[in-house]
């Protein structure tokens, strides 16, 4: 993989054909080098050259979901490309590169091949066509006569061929079709299949290179010293102490007084220049805030009214007249990101510019954040994108950034930022905590008549999309409520805004990850509470969803539904839909009823996402988000204290130890839709499935997360 390419080099270095597309109002567009309108902004480049590589410029970010060969591959399999010459570069952060959908480079919503599956495929097979006339031009043949296969173009029943790299300068002066033909579904000769991951080299050769592995001639390190308590700002502290540090060079509040910064030669003595301070903190938001103001003030919310997401006939009054009426509450709690690779990022700042070194998911906002802190326009900011060490929306944030430009241009020195551990765990832009009231009637006929559910929770969209936020309602807060997939006729959603003083942020499937749990453990019990499996109660549910049945069907088949178990092991099931494609879990338990302890034996996940690009990444993407979603609802929590967040490590925030992973397997059902995401939708199923087991195991509804010994000792001794 090349780094560092900027857009006059890519064109300067093309000898060959070079394609770019850009999404227009009439659709998709190509266009060659130099015909690129300077209104529009082409979010793909595709060159071939007389070296007989295939190069695609990937605007997407790296973080292990194989975005960097999956998108590759939908030219390839356009262009009949020789994969073995296939290569990708990473685009730099420009508006050229810009999401086709969103107008803005960024990765996120699981939407990398949804957006770009047909501009990469009409790129590549413009490039084939190009190809193919060249040969024919060059043959003076008809292009009919000239097949494109593996990189070569062969003349039928002539005998004649040429490679790309031969063709690739004449195919570049021919006009580029407005509307290649695609190839049929059952053409596809790479897609479906699973060649070897182009960032597997640098990967396994230990040359790939992260945000912490960035270094630059002159640079200094840094370290920050920040507020324990929401909203705090520095008061005073003792700059001298730390510039007696040896090798401290620089001391600096930053802007908005989120922390005092330290730079110095190495990060140990960063380190200590910080720890020298020894600061005061003054105007904590909320100095009596801590774990149980906070649950009181969800429940609390829960009392209140909300803004109407949805309202489908008369479910209140459905509920009220029921002879059978369940009612639950179910609270999940705050849960950090914990990204492997801490947060980190490398600037420098000087007359001709800022340049920034960084694991983004959010290239666009990376560069605004950079011109705000440096004062520089926004042509004088050049990003570097590098792989991330885990993302699952914490990149999106750009506060390191900020913080990294402005020690840059503070110090006068390159400044490479590295957080803690520390600071990763209470700088956090968290998962919100939530909290929901359910209340569901059943009909004479064992049907479900009435669903009426409040959400209490923070907003996400109120500070990053404000503008996305209607008539109240935060879009990701109703995730999986307002498009409820369950036929009832009476619904009602109702959501109610949460204002605390902790930052709410993205994070792996979003609201999904906290109304899956409450939407499929109450179905569980409602299925029981009406007599019937629960399995059975679910598909009799959704005679509307051909695709929601099918992977229930698929994961109950694959886990064996219906075969006995020994005493304390229950099996439990869960299915929802979510960044446009189906996921449904089975899973198996075993409860340690004296010690509280929940060993989850086997995870049988069945996902449709419709058209699939590479099996073998889709299966690493469920196992993955199986195992993510199995340590948020074992034992992940956030805890609050003081005003500011209580827990600091690993050592108070367990992740899911590698003994604790059960078996995964992983299922993919065909459906032959349009492709749907891969990366979040296998997260919202976990902690139902897993809490349903425990109910079929001893019979006690677990309705709070984590799945803690602590919380289900207490739901068993309740019991």
């Amino acid at each position: 993989m090349r780094r560092g390419l900027t857009r006059r080099r890519f064109l300067q270095g093309s000898a060959g054909l070079v394609l770019a597309a850009a999404t227009t109002p009439a659709g998709c567009r190509l266009f060659r080098r130099g015909e690129v309108p300077a209104a529009l902004s082409p979010s793909v480049w595709l060159r071939v050259t007389p070296d007989e590589a295939v190069t695609v410029v990937v605007a997407k970010s790296e973080m292990g979901q194989g975005v960097t060969t999956s998108l590759p591959m939908l030219v390839a399999e356009e262009l009949e490309a020789d994969w073995a010459r296939v290569r990708f570069e990473v685009a730099p952060a420009d508006d050229r590169f810009n999401d086709p959908v969103w107008g803005t480079q960024a990765t996120g919503g699981s939407t990398s091949i949804r957006h770009l599956y047909e501009p990469l495929r009409l790129a590549g097979a413009a490039a084939r066509e190009m190809l193919r006339a060249a040969a024919a031009r060059e043959w003076g043949v008809p292009v009919a006569r000239c097949r494109a296969r593996a990189g070569v173009v062969t003349e039928a029943g002539g005998g004649r061929r040429a490679t790309y790299g031969e063709l690739c300068r004449a195919a570049a002066e021919l006009p580029v079709p407005d509307a290649p033909p695609l190839k049929p579904d059952g053409e596809f000769r790479l897609l479906g299949t699973e060649p070897d991951r182009l960032d597997l080299p640098v990967k396994v050769a230990g040359t790939a290179v992260y945000g912490m592995d960035v270094f630059v001639d002159g640079m200094v390190y840094a370290a920050v010293a920040r507020p324990p308590a929401f909203g705090a700002h520095p008061g005073a502290f003792d700059e001298a102490a730390a510039r007696r540090v040896p090798g401290v060079r620089h001391v600096q509040v930053l802007p908005g007084g989120r922390g005092i910064g330290v730079c110095a030669d190495t990060p140990w003595a960063a380190r200590r220049g910080v720890e020298a301070l020894a600061p005061s903190w003054a105007g904590a938001a909320d100095p009596s805030l801590d774990d149980a103001a906070l649950e009181r003030a969800f429940l609390a919310h829960l009392g209140r009214p909300g803004v109407t997401a949805r309202d489908d006939g008369d479910a209140p009054g459905a509920v009220a007249a029921a002879e059978r009426s369940l009612r639950a509450r179910y609270l999940v709690p705050y849960l950090a990101h914990a990204t492997m690779e801490p947060m980190n990022c490398t600037a420098r700042v000087g007359p001709g510019g800022c340049e920034v070194w960084v694991p983004t998911q959010n290239q666009s906002g990376a560069r605004r954040a950079a011109a705000r802190a440096s004062g520089l326009p926004l042509a004088k900011v050049r990003v570097h994108t590098t792989y991330l060490g885990g993302g699952f929306g914490r990149r999106f944030e750009t506060d390191v950034v900020e913080e990294a430009v402005a020690l840059a241009k503070g110090s006068g020195r390159p400044v490479k930022l590295l957080w803690s551990r520390e600071d990763d765990f209470r700088h956090d832009f968290y998962r919100p905590a939530c909290a929901c009231d359910v209340a569901g009637a059943l009909g004479p006929d064992g049907r479900m008549a009435a669903w009426h559910h409040r959400v209490a929770v923070p907003s996400i969209f109120a500070r990053v999309f404000p503008d996305r936020v209607e008539g109240g309602v935060d879009p990701a807060a109703v995730e999986g409520l307002r498009n409820l997939p369950y036929e009832v006729p009476n619904v009602r959603v109702e959501y109610v805004r949460v204002e605390t003083p902790v930052p709410v942020g993205f994070w792996r499937s979003v609201g999904s990850s906290h109304n899956a749990f409450a939407v499929e453990s109450f179905v569980d019990e409602m299925a029981r509470a009406a007599g019937q499996d629960p399995l059975a109660f679910r598909l009799a549910h959704l005679g509307g969803s051909r695709r929601a049945r099918c992977v229930l069907e698929t994961a109950a088949a694959a886990i064996q539904w219906w075969k006995g178990l020994r005493p304390g092991e229950g099996r439990g099931i869960a299915q929802h839909f979510s960044f446009g494609s189906y996921v449904a879990l089975a899973v198996e338990v075993r409860v340690d009823r004296p010690r509280g302890r929940i060993r989850v034996l086997r995870a049988c996940c069945a996902v449709d996402c419709g058209r699939v690009v590479h099996p073998d990444t889709v299966k690493a993407q469920m196992e993955g988000a199986v195992l993510f979603g199995l340590g948020a609802a074992l034992k992940e929590e956030v805890h609050f204290g003081g005003g500011g967040v209580a827990t600091s490590n690993f050592d108070d925030y367990e992740p899911l130890r590698m003994s604790e992973a059960p078996m995964v397997e992983v299922h993919l059902v065909e459906s032959g839709e349009a492709p749907g995401g891969v990366g979040e939708p296998g997260v919202p199923p976990v902690a139902p499935a897993v809490a349903n087991a425990v109910f079929d195991a001893v019979g006690v509804r677990l309705r709070r997360l984590p799945l803690s010994p602590a919380n289900v000792a207490r739901a068993l001794s309740l019991s």
